[in-house]
C-alpha cells in the first residue's frame, strides 16, 4: 500500500485528526445506542444490511429483537455459524477479517504498517518489557470493515493473565488512516489481552479502537473505553482458562486486531488479503 505524498497527504491528515477525537466517537456511540421506535430500527438495520452486504441469517436474533442500532452491530451469530478448525494446536482467526499482513516480527521488533512506515511491538503493547517476549515470534494483523461481525474471539487454548488499557486517539483504522498517519496502531486507543498457552508460549491479542463509537469491551473484565479511563495493566486474582472461540471482547464499529504468538514452529494457513472467519487456521503446527 504505496503512501499518498505532497498536498494530497497534507489534505488526507487534516481529515484524519479532524475525526480522531475520542469525544466525537463518544457522540457517535451515543447516538448509536439511542432506541428508536421499532418499525424505523428495522428499517435502518435492513438498509444497512443490504448497503454492506450483510448476512441476516447468521445473526442470533432477527433485526425486530435489538433495541439499538449498536445492539445489533454488536450481534451474536446463531450457535454453529462460526466453527473452529478441527485441529487442536492451529492458531485460528480471533475476528472477522481482511488479513492486512502476516509473518514474522523482525528481528527489530518493528512491523510495517505501509511500505517505508513502520511501527515498534513495544509501542503497541505500552511494554518494552512485554514485547520482548515476541521478537521473531509470528504476527498477523486483521482488519474488521463495518460490514464484518464485530466480535473478538480467543484464537488459542490457554489462560488469560493480564491485560492492559493504552489510552489514545481514535483515527480510522481503514485504508486511508493506515496510510496516512503515521505508527496509527500505536497512537490510538487499544485493549492488550495476555494469554499463556501451553502448546504456543505468550500469545498477545491486541484490540484497537478506530473513529465511530470506539468502544472496546471485554468478555472477562468490566473495562469499557472510550470513557476517559486512566491507562493501567491488570492481572487478574487467578488466571482466566480460555479456549479457541470462547468470547474475549468486543468492538463497536471497524477496528483492527494485531496477534503475536512466540511459538517460531508453526506454519502459516492464511495468507496476506484473504477474507478470514472466526475460527479459520492462520497458522498450523510444522508437520
Amino acid at each position: 500500500m504505496a503512501r499518498v505524498s505532497g498536498a494530497g497527504a497534507v489534505l488526507e491528515r487534516i481529515a484524519m485528526a479532524a475525526v480522531s477525537w475520542p469525544l466525537l466517537s463518544r457522540i457517535v456511540g451515543r447516538l448509536s445506542d439511542l432506541q428508536l421506535p421499532r418499525p424505523l430500527q428495522v428499517s435502518a438495520i435492513r438498509a444497512y444490511a443490504r448497503a454492506y452486504g450483510v448476512d441476516l441469517e447468521e445473526a442470533a436474533l432477527p433485526p425486530s429483537a435489538y433495541a439499538s442500532f449498536n445492539a445489533f452491530f454488536t450481534r451474536r451469530l446463531r450457535q454453529g455459524a462460526r466453527p473452529v478448525d478441527a485441529e487442536e494446536l492451529a492458531v485460528v482467526s480471533p475476528s472477522d477479517s481482511r488479513l492486512s499482513s502476516i509473518g514474522r516480527v523482525p528481528d527489530d521488533g518493528r512491523l510495517e504498517q505501509v511500505k517505508g512506515e513502520s511501527y515498534g511491538i513495544d509501542a503497541l503493547v505500552g511494554s518494552a518489557e512485554d514485547a520482548t517476549r515476541f521478537r521473531a515470534a509470528h504476527q498477523a494483523t486483521l482488519y474488521l470493515s463495518p460490514a464484518m461481525y464485530h466480535r473478538v474471539h480467543c484464537p488459542v487454548d490457554g489462560e488469560v493473565v493480564a491485560w492492559r488499557y493504552v489510552p489514545g486517539r481514535l483515527y480510522p483504522v481503514n485504508a486511508k488512516g493506515v496510510r496516512s498517519v503515521p505508527g496509527l496502531f500505536t497512537r490510538n486507543e487499544r485493549v492488550c489481552v495476555f494469554v499463556e498457552t501451553p502448546a504456543h508460549g505468550p500469545v498477545a491479542i491486541v484490540l484497537v479502537g478506530a473513529a465511530n463509537v470506539g468502544r472496546i469491551s471485554l468478555a472477562f473484565a468490566e473495562l469499557v473505553t472510550n470513557r476517559g479511563h486512566a491507562p493501567g495493566s491488570f492481572r487478574p486474582e487467578a488466571r482466566i482458562p480460555i479456549r479457541r472461540g470462547d468470547d474475549l471482547g468486543v468492538f463497536n464499529l471497524g477496528s483492527t486486531v494485531v496477534l503475536l504468538v512466540a511459538d517460531p514452529s508453526l506454519q502459516p494457513a492464511a495468507r496476506p488479503g484473504d477474507l478470514v472467519r472466526v475460527g479459520q487456521a492462520l497458522w498450523r503446527p510444522s508437520s
